[in-house]
């Protein structure tokens, strides 16, 4: 699992925290952050750079007929594959913590209310 982080030597994909992309010139730079550990200032993180791929395509609507563009490397397209799986996972963990949270303070609110109910309804068989 995760052969291509691995291939980067990245031993350790679970402790990837989250990433960054960005292109310039003829490259893309990708920067990969892990948790830090306790009493750490600054997250570690590793840097590399990626040669955008060459392609010759057919243009539309010039004289030329064909123009040359620049994308992302298919290397690295399979890297940010894995690399989304492992931060989006880590979302999905925070959304479920927040949502049954959320269930919890719901829960508590509605069985207030019964109970603040209830006593209502004791205080007037009382009073009679």
């Amino acid at each position: 699992m995760y052969d291509n982080l691995k291939s980067l030597g990245i031993n350790q994909p679970e402790d990837i925290d989250r990433y960054s992309l960005r292109q310039e010139a003829n490259n893309d730079i990708l920067k990969i952050y892990f948790r830090k550990d306790k009493g750490e200032f600054f997250a570690k993180s590793v840097k590399f750079k990626y040669p955008r791929q060459r392609k010759t395509v057919v243009a539309d609507n010039t004289a030329q007929g064909y123009k040359e563009i620049h994308e992302i490397s298919p290397a690295l397209r399979y890297v940010i594959d894995e690399l989304d799986q492992i931060c989006q996972r880590d979302q999905v963990e925070v959304d479920l913590k927040r949502k049954i949270l959320d269930d919890l303070r719901h829960l508590e609110s509605v069985v207030s209310h019964k109970i603040a109910e209830i006593e209502a309804d004791l205080e007037k068989l009382t009073q009679k």
